[in-house]
């Protein structure tokens, strides 16, 4: 039987720039368009869906969220109604109570704006005030410079790296950085994140 915890129940979280609502099957389409826009695809150090990719990354995403370790959202704007990305809860360790916001990216024309700053607000304002977590973790490619600016802007501290962490597609290895915020850094985190906002 596999465990469960309230971060794994599907759920939609609203904003007000954004709307994160359950991966579905059926935006497979909406989400090769959403990477389309940049061609996210091709961002060696990142993994995004490409059209030789997008049915392994779909079976991934639900094989995890079946198998009780993960919940992946699709990223809405509000203004739109379009699909502009995905994220998810992950690597969920319900006897810890901790969870990995990660698999993050968006259409390139959303990218350093509101909808990521709200997007991560809904998401942690979730797993520490809805679900008591004790943790939470972000994890990138040593690499993705971007990536790690944006977690430390986040109020994250980088904890470490994990060297030689995950093969890569190209055959070499990936280092992955790791950063958290802890449940009783949530608050200065959240009115950080909030005040971005305004």
């Amino acid at each position: 039987m596999v465990a469960t915890s309230p971060w794994l129940a599907p759920v939609t979280l609203q904003g007000t720039t954004v709307t994160l609502r359950p991966l579905q099957p059926s935006d497979r389409d909406a989400l090769l368009l959403a990477a389309s826009d940049g061609e996210l695809w091709k961002l060696w150090f990142t993994s995004v869906p490409s059209t030789e990719s997008i049915d392994a990354y779909l079976n991934k995403a639900f094989a995890d969220q079946a198998s009780g370790v993960a919940l992946p959202f699709a990223v809405i704007d509000n203004a739109t109604g379009e699909l502009v990305g995905s994220t998810r809860f992950c690597n969920a360790d319900v006897v810890n109570h901790r969870v990995e916001i990660g698999y993050t990216w968006y259409a390139k024309r959303c990218q350093r704006t509101a909808i990521n700053t709200e997007s991560k607000l809904l998401l942690l304002t979730h797993a520490f005030e809805r679900c008591e977590a004790i943790a939470v973790e972000f994890r990138t490619n040593w690499h993705n410079l971007a990536s790690r600016q944006a977690i430390a802007r986040l109020g994250a501290k980088q904890d470490g790296v994990l060297r030689n962490h995950q093969k890569m597609p190209n055959g070499g290895y990936r280092d992955t950085v790791v950063f958290s915020i802890l449940n009783h850094e949530w608050p200065s985190a959240k009115q950080a994140l909030t005040s971005r906002l305004l």
